[in-house]
């Protein structure tokens, strides 16, 4: 595993490398190191997938941490690969998306130390298994991504973004802190091996770890209903962080999760149906407030609450198949969730450093200004839409691969002779295809809105050629992942099989069935994607210099405008009206007042129910809690040097009394 920390040593020290470099080049130095920390940190790891066999490096600290180990099994394997790998293709992309601010003289020197130190943490805590260490590497890759969060800290809507993500993170530990707390107190060790003794030979003492940790982890991951800091820091962020913490560090509360699962091995029934309950919840409630966004960061940050549902329906599905003595349905969901943690990885950064491409060339997130960008932008435009496809679980990309694992481990779960089980995959089962249905509705409404039709905006007119080689080429290795893993899943899913096998402790024969199915889909897949190859070539050859433009049709006007086409607004409102009651609407409007108005504005907003009626009404109450003290803090020195001799005079009388 040596080489594997000289990869960590050598993330850390990058930021500090590239900085002496001048500002053109420090990106392109940063992600040259990051490059080759990337294969230090993935050899290793393939190293375990391929062989099944752990590694293992017990590093000695001092009398506080002891012995600490940090272990690459398959599950830890797993991760680095996502990490790495995704992580290094938001760097890159990273090099063209800078160049704006380095022109306009911002320094970038912070940005490229917490860059790479977010990479490293986050490989830390997916192999260390020492509880107090495990927590440090947590806290280290909070605070780094907070600082990268807040890159635009000259923006108050940015600093406040950062704030309550600051905020979330630190009532996400508090939870992680206490059920590490309760483990190790309960087996007299921070070591992660002694904490599956405690846990599965204490089924009450499991179920309030895990309850703990998921409160804990899922916050981190964004499960409704701790998901509140996810759909402002996202936005804020720079679109490649926005990348590497939707597709990436979001995933480190999922690892959480199940890391936690292994220690316990047989999770209740009851917590089984807890996390397939709120992962149902997360997935339908992430999905609907997608459609309702205009801030096309975050529509796709509610898509990363969306597909985190989806990630715990696999991983609740599971649970059932363990709790319940059915392998089969245990390997499917797991398998389905774990793939999905992948999936998602790749086509979130794809959507979010398109997003980005599209931001930097029109200077606005809002889609409601965009329209027509496919004609100047072809590349991110056909970029997107891959993107959108394997979102929205469609074949033949990625997305449906792993939600069909999950829907086939539902349907074996029916199988399940118990009348509640039952009842809730069927709720489950309907509920993930509305879900896909919702997803379908919204990418539909981002793409035809930002790039088919006409610019609605000058921003949007004025843009003349797509983004640099830097910043496609990333995006389009990404694309061509999600293609590889949609024509041949078979490949994929043979080495998911050992990291399910550390969650659940088997590896059931059944598995032949769901390889079958994965070649048959590899089949279809791959005789589909040659049929549209056919037809496009004979397109091309057929119709070669033989297309005639004509002006369109008059029908009672020379020719269209910009506001003859749908906006994002009007696109949704038929399915939206239908839900009325789970939004809380905001209207600002203008109306007109004469004849022939100057001016007259209309827009709607759509506030997240939760931060309406919970945490609006907690931050006011605690704003008015505080403004009673507002007195004693008056700004005035005498008035603290005061303040001072009175506690020392307290401090003194009280000594003298306990004396």
């Amino acid at each position: 595993m040596s080489i594997f920390f000289i990869g960590i040593i050598t993330l850390f020290l990058s930021g500090l490398i590239s900085m002496p470099f001048n500002q053109k080049i420090k990106t392109a130095v940063l992600a040259c190191i990051t490059s080759v920390s990337a294969v230090l940190t993935l050899i290793p790891a393939l190293k375990v997938l391929i062989s099944g066999q752990d590694l293992m490096q017990v590093l000695n600290f001092n009398q506080i941490f002891g012995n600490v180990n940090f272990v690459i099994d398959p599950l830890s394997a797993f991760f680095i690969i996502v990490i790495s790998v995704m992580s290094l293709a938001s760097v890159i992309y990273s090099r063209g998306y800078l160049n704006p601010y380095i022109e306009q003289g911002k320094n970038i020197n912070s940005h490229l130390v917490f860059l790479p130190m977010l990479i490293a943490s986050m490989l830390l805590v997916v192999t260390c298994q020492n509880a107090l260490m495990f927590l440090i590497c947590w806290e280290i890759m909070s605070l780094s991504s907070f600082f990268l969060v807040i890159f635009e800290n000259e923006k108050k809507e940015v600093l406040k973004a950062g704030i309550k993500y600051l905020v979330f993170m630190h009532f996400s530990v508090l939870f992680i802190i206490m059920a590490f707390a309760i483990l190790s107190i309960t087996s007299g060790s921070l070591d992660f091996s002694s904490f599956a003794f405690a846990l599965q030979h204490n089924k009450h003492l499991a179920n309030l770890v895990f309850i703990l940790a998921f409160i804990g982890f899922g916050t981190k991951a964004g499960f409704v209903p701790f998901h509140n800091w996810l759909p402002d820091a996202h936005p804020a962020a720079p679109s490649h962080v926005s990348a590497i913490m939707s597709g990436v560090m979001i995933k480190t509360g999922i690892y959480g999760i199940l890391r936690i699962l292994s220690l316990i091995h047989t999770p209740s029934i009851f917590i089984s149906y807890l996390v397939l309950v709120i992962s149902v919840v997360s997935a339908l409630y992430g999905v609907l407030y997608a459609i309702t966004q205009h801030d096309l960061k975050r529509l796709l940050a509610y898509h990363s609450i969306e597909n985190i549902g989806i990630i715990g329906i696999g991983i609740g599905v599971g649970m059932l198949g363990i709790a319940y003595s059915h392998p089969i349905v245990a390997v499917l969901g797991f398998a389905g969730g774990i793939l999905h943690i992948l999936n998602h990885s790749i086509f979130k950064e794809l959507l979010f450093l398109s997003a980005g491409s599209v931001y930097i060339k029109t200077h606005t997130r809002n889609v409601e200004v965009l329209g027509g960008l496919i004609k100047s932008m072809p590349a991110t435009a056909l970029l997107f839409l891959i993107g959108s496809i394997a979102i929205c679980g469609l074949p033949p990309f990625n997305g449906f691969i792993s939600e069909f694992l999950v829907y086939f481990g539902m349907f074996k779960g029916l199988s399940i002779h118990n009348f509640f089980s039952m009842v809730t995959l069927l709720f489950s089962i309907a509920g993930l295809a509305l879900v896909g249905t919702m997803a379908v509705l919204c990418f539909t409404k981002a793409f035809s809105i930002i790039f088919l039709g006409m610019p609605r905006s000058e921003a949007a007119e004025k843009v003349q050629n797509d983004t640099g080689k830097t910043m496609i080429l990333p995006m389009s290795f990404l694309a061509i992942l999600t293609l590889l893993i949609g024509l041949f899943p078979q490949y994929v899913f043979d080495y998911l099989l050992m990291p399910v096998h550390v969650v659940t402790g088997f590896t059931p024969a059944g598995t032949s069935e769901p390889v079958s199915l994965m070649q048959t889909i590899s089949g279809y897949a791959l005789a589909f994607v040659l049929f549209l190859g056919v037809v496009a070539v004979l397109k091309l050859l057929l119709t070669k210099n033989k297309i005639d433009i004509q002006e369109t049709w008059g029908c009672g006007y020379n020719r269209g405008n910009n506001h003859m086409q749908y906006t994002a607004s009007s696109y949704a409102s038929p399915f939206l009206s239908m839900l009325r009651p789970l939004f809380k609407k905001v209207f600002d409007i203008e109306k007109p007042k004469h004849l022939f108005p100057q001016s007259a504005h209309f827009s709607l907003h759509i506030d997240d129910i939760e931060e309406a009626y919970l945490i609006n009404p907690v931050i006011k109450g605690d704003e008015w809690f505080l403004s009673k003290f507002e007195t004693i803090q008056s700004g005035n020195i005498q008035s603290y040097i005061k303040y001072g001799l009175i506690f020392l005079v307290l401090v003194i009388i009280g000594s003298l009394l306990i004396g």
